[in-house]
């Protein structure tokens, strides 16, 4: 998440170089926050991926001989790989935080509202579909119809 370089001091600014450009240039859009948190997620399993491989290849000090140059080599990839998996953690809170912020305003929606719910006759259930009806009505209506059967 880079900001795009500003004009150089001695140059005229363009069309777009007012402080309502930069406001603009640095709102991401939501969407995009959440596609680069996903990336980054992906990023953190490979590299965690990365360092069980080379923590499996290492070999254990049970009295062999270690070259020292190897030993030096992997250390020094494990290292850079804790290190980078370390940056992308924050770069992912970071994603986090701002996603936070640009939901904050947004009113959750309950679960039950998100989930389709299918009746046993096979019709949705719609709480707005009409006045509720109490269940003495249902089997008052559902006699009427056995008798007329």
């Amino acid at each position: 998440m880079s900001t795009p370089p500003l004009a150089a001091s001695g140059m005229a600014p363009g069309p777009f170089g007012g402080p309502q450009a930069q406001q603009a240039a640095r709102e991401v859009n939501t969407a995009s926050l959440c596609r680069i948190g996903q990336e980054t997620v992906q990023d953190i399993v490979y590299r965690t991926m990365e360092i069980f491989q080379l923590l499996r290849n290492m070999q254990l000090p049970n009295g062999v001989t270690y070259h020292t140059g190897t030993y030096q080599d992997r250390l020094a990839k494990l290292q850079d790989h804790l290190r980078q998996l370390s940056i992308l953690f924050r770069k992912l809170r970071l994603v986090y935080d701002k996603c936070n912020e640009n939901c904050g305003g947004m009113d959750p929606i309950p679960v039950e509202q998100l989930i389709p719910y299918v009746e046993e006759d096979g019709s949705k259930n719609d709480d707005r579909a009409g006045p509720p009806r109490f269940a003495s009505e249902e089997r008052r209506e559902i006699a009427e119809v056995n008798k007329a059967v």
